[in-house]
C-alpha cells in the first residue's frame, strides 16, 4: 500500500474516493439498488462472496456485469444448470496432440465469476465451488491449480419457491460472506429503467480500479484498528442467535434451529471495518456493524417450524437481537 499511498490515512480517504466514483460508474447502467452496490462492493473489498438474491427481472445479472466492467479484472459467468457438470466449471484432464494429458482450465479460472441462478443446479455440481470459495484452488485429477488473485464468487438466485430449484446446502451458504436481498424498483425508478432499456442511447462504462489496487485496499482493511468493545459486540451478537447456548433468550430458542457459526464473527468485524471506511471512518463503532448484520447473518441462521408458520422473518429476529 506504501508504493501507492504515503500513509494508510491517505490510503483510507483514497478507498472512500474509489467507492464513489465506482457507485458513479455503475448507476450510468444500474437504476436505484444502492444497498445492493455497496453490499458487493464491500464484499470485493473484504475479499468475500456475495449472493444476490430476487425475483427474475430485477437486474441481478446486469448489476453484476457492470460491476465487472468497472473493475479492471478478468470476468467469466456460469449459468448454473440442472444438466450442468462439476468439470464443466472446474476444468478437466485432457488429451493433448503428444496424447498426454493436461488440465484444461474451467470457468472458474477468472477473478470474478458470476454463478447465474446457482439454485438451479443440483447439489454435486454446487459443491464444486466449495473449495474454490474456501481455499482459491480447485484439485482435478490429485493436482492442485490456485485460482488468480483477487478472485470472487457473486452469485445470484432465485428465491426457493420457484420451480425447478435446489437449496443451497449451509455448508455452501456459509461461504458466501453476504446474502443481499433485491427489491422491485419504486415507480420513479421502474420508469427511469423503461427509458434507459427502451432507447437507442447504451452507457459507456469506465474503468476505475485495477487488480493491484483492489488486494492493497483489502490489506489495508484488515489493518483497520477496532476497539475491544466494538469487537466484543459483534461476537456477542453472533452468539446470541445460537438456541443450544446457555445464555441463549427464549425469543431465539422459540423461533431459532440453528445460529451462526465464527465465520459470522469474523465477517462481520471485516465488514464493520470496511463500511467505516468506506463512510469516511478510521474505525468503525457499533453502528457499522449494526449496519452490516442482515448481510452477514441472514443466511446463518435457520428458522424453526414455529417461526415459519407465524411468518417471523429471519430480519425480524436479527433486529430483535439488536
Amino acid at each position: 500500500m506504501s508504493e501507492m499511498y504515503k500513509n494508510d490515512v491517505e490510503a483510507a480517504d483514497a478507498l472512500r474516493e474509489i467507492t464513489s466514483k465506482l457507485k458513479k460508474e455503475i448507476s450510468k447502467a444500474i437504476v436505484g439498488q444502492d444497498h445492493v452496490v455497496e453490499g458487493v462492493l464491500m464484499s470485493i473489498f473484504c475479499n468475500g462472496h456475495s449472493l444476490l438474491i430476487g425475483v427474475p427481472g430485477l437486474a441481478k445479472t446486469l448489476l453484476i456485469n457492470t460491476i465487472s466492467e468497472v473493475l479492471d479484472l478478468s470476468f467469466n459467468r456460469i449459468q448454473f444448470t440442472p444438466d450442468l457438470m462439476p468439470s464443466d466449471i472446474t476444468g478437466s484432464e485432457v488429451l493433448d496432440d503428444n496424447r498426454n494429458f493436461k488440465f484444461s482450465k474451467g470457468p472458474l479460472f477468472a477473478n470474478i465469476v458470476l454463478a447465474d441462478e446457482i439454485n438451479r443446479t443440483p447439489p454435486k455440481t454446487q459443491a464444486a465451488l466449495l473449495e474454490a470459495m474456501q481455499e482459491k484452488k480447485v484439485t482435478v485429477a490429485g493436482h492442485d491449480h490456485v485460482l488468480p488473485k483477487p478472485f470472487f464468487v457473486l452469485a445470484t438466485q432465485n428465491p426457493i419457491e420457484q420451480e425447478g430449484t435446489y437449496p443451497l446446502p449451509e455448508a455452501q451458504l456459509d461461504r458466501f460472506m453476504f446474502n443481499i436481498t433485491l427489491d422491485y424498483p419504486s415507480e420513479a425508478e421502474e420508469i427511469e429503467i423503461v427509458k434507459r432499456t427502451t432507447g437507442a442511447v447504451t452507457a459507456e462504462i469506465q474503468k476505475v480500479i485495477s487488480a493491484k489496487e483492489i488486494i492493497a485496499f483489502q490489506e489495508l482493511v484488515r489493518k483497520v484498528p477496532i476497539a475491544d468493545n466494538v469487537l466484543e459486540y459483534a461476537v456477542k451478537l453472533v452468539g446470541k442467535t445460537r438456541p443450544n447456548q446457555p445464555g441463549a433468550s427464549d425469543y431465539i430458542k422459540q423461533y431459532l434451529s440453528y445460529g451462526a457459526g465464527p465465520r459470522a464473527s469474523q465477517n462481520l468485524v471485516l465488514a464493520a471495518k470496511c463500511h467505516a471506511l468506506m463512510n469516511g471512518k478510521y474505525s468503525p463503532d457499533i453502528e457499522d456493524v449494526k449496519a452490516i448484520s442482515n448481510y452477514v447473518l441472514r443466511h446463518r441462521v435457520v428458522k424453526n417450524y414455529k417461526a415459519e408458520a407465524e411468518g417471523i422473518s429471519v430480519e425480524q429476529i436479527i433486529e430483535e437481537l439488536m
